[in-house]
């Protein structure tokens, strides 16, 4: 058995780490970078096997959702906002209503 006690470790500085000790770059500064995966969800459905491989083009597929109910988006499929569908320039976004806590 070794008597020796407890010994004290220091640790070099990890290259390409990040801001040093004493920065004056904020913690979130450092996560700016960061990607995220951001989904808008309409609404969801389960079907069965066989009724996927029915759908031809022009198919509808009912969703659990109402029309004009606001939509959820999801950051890491993590819900964190709802949000109504916008159409600009002929492209779809979502404009936010809610924080989700």
């Amino acid at each position: 058995m070794n008597d020796q006690g407890p010994r004290s470790v220091q640790f070099g500085m990890i290259e390409g780490g990040g801001a040093p000790a004493g920065a004056s770059a904020s913690s979130i500064d450092l996560l700016k970078d960061v990607p995220l995966e951001v989904k808008a969800e309409l609404g969801r459905s389960r079907r069965l096997v066989r009724d996927i491989l029915r759908l031809t083009v022009g198919s509808v597929i009912e969703l659990d959702k109402e029309a004009g109910e606001p939509v959820d988006l999801l950051v890491n499929n993590k819900m964190i906002a709802r949000g109504e569908v916008v159409e600009i320039d002929g492209k779809y976004g979502v404009r936010i209503l809610e924080i989700v806590k």
